[in-house]
């Protein structure tokens, strides 16, 4: 599986730390082994551009989600052979995951936790948003939310039986929390309809695609 971390935000991160989350995710929702992931952070300046450009709202948010092709989980019980052939499933490009660290800081101070918790939520928050997964309904938001849960639950486990690999001990930084239950892009409490990710299907952030359909998490 190729995940690409590219830190454009001018804030130190644990990159090693969010490609072996997004691998942990990817391999929980039983992903194509060969599938692509793409995973960029950038400063406020530029999710901001971003937010503007794909979703029409003004400011920084925490995280925007660039699907590229509809491969999807499999169903439960199912297997990644039943959504095409190894070769198509192997040359697909999930698309792209765009983390606003300085966001991050912001919302991991308001839940009292470390910046890297932070980006991990948001991180896995966008991978299923790349996989068809959104909460826009009632009955949407509880599966969606319930397994983002399951698997920081089981990455946590993980990463802790491991000796936190890789794990910065940064302290929360400044405010609003993102992908966490309820909340959204630009709505700091935990109340708010969630983080903000647009549906990006026919191109990159920076690229000349447009946003197919509505975008998710509005």
């Amino acid at each position: 599986m190729s995940i690409e971390i590219r830190n454009e935000s001018g804030v130190a991160v644990d990159e090693a730390g969010l490609a072996a989350l997004a691998r942990h995710v990817l391999d929980g929702m039983r992903v194509h082994p060969l599938a692509e992931l793409s995973v960029l952070l950038v400063d406020e300046a530029a999710m901001t551009g971003l937010h503007q450009r794909w979703m029409g709202e003004d400011g920084p948010t925490d995280v925007l989600a660039f699907p590229m092709d509809e491969l999807g989980a499999p169903p439960p019980g199912g297997s990644q052979a039943e959504h095409g052939s190894d070769d198509e499933a192997a040359e697909t490009l999930l698309g792209d995951v765009v983390l606003c660290p300085q966001v991050a800081i912001v919302q991991a101070r308001k839940a009292e936790h470390s910046v890297q918790d932070e980006l991990e939520l948001l991180c896995t928050h966008g991978i299923l948003h790349l996989l068809g997964y959104d909460h826009a309904e009632p009955d949407e938001h509880a599966t969606m939310f319930g397994l983002q849960d399951r698997l920081l639950a089981g990455w946590h486990s993980e990463r802790d039986a491991d000796g936190d690999p890789g794990r910065q001990a940064s302290p929360a930084g400044p405010e609003d929390h993102g992908a966490g239950p309820e909340a959204g892009p630009e709505d700091p409490g935990p109340e708010g309809p969630g983080p903000g990710e647009a549906a990006g299907r026919e191109g990159r952030p920076g690229g000349k695609g447009r946003p197919g359909g509505k975008g998710r998490g509005e």
